[in-house]
C-alpha cells in the first residue's frame, strides 16, 4: 500500500506544479526567479497587477514547491527550486518517449495499410 500512497503524493505535487504552471504570470515569475532571488515588489515591478495579486501567484508556486520564501529582516525574499521543475521534466520525458514510440507505431500501421491499397 505504500507505493500506492508514494505515487498519489508524487502525482499530487505534479498536479500541484503543472497547475502551477499553467498560468503565463507564474511562469514569468519562475523565469524572473532562475536569475537570482528577489523579492515582492521587485518581481511585482514588471505587471500590471497589485502587490496582493503577485502575492498569491507567489503562494501557488510556493505550494508546488517551485519557490521557497525566506525572511531576511524585513525582507522576504523567493528563490527558484528547481528540484520540483526536476521531477515535472523527468515526467515529461518519460511520456515523450512513450508517445514517440506509439506514434510510430501508429505510422507503420499506416503506412502497412496505404501500401495494401
Amino acid at each position: 500500500m505504500a507505493a500506492t500512497e508514494d505515487r498519489g503524493s508524487e502525482d499530487d505535487r505534479l498536479d500541484l506544479v503543472f497547475a502551477a504552471l499553467a498560468d503565463a504570470t507564474r511562469r514569468a515569475l519562475l523565469a524572473r526567479l532562475a536569475e537570482g532571488e528577489a523579492t515582492l515588489n521587485e518581481l511585482a515591478e514588471p505587471f500590471d497587477m497589485s502587490l496582493q495579486a503577485v502575492s498569491k501567484h507567489l503562494k501557488v508556486l510556493e505550494r508546488a514547491g517551485l519557490i521557497s520564501r525566506t525572511r531576511d529582516a524585513q525582507r522576504r525574499p523567493a528563490r527558484l527550486e528547481p528540484e520540483s521543475l526536476a521531477e515535472a521534466t523527468t515526467w515529461i520525458e518519460e511520456n515523450r518517449r512513450v508517445w514517440e514510440g506509439r506514434i510510430d507505431a501508429l505510422g507503420a500501421v499506416v503506412a502497412d495499410l496505404v501500401n495494401r491499397e
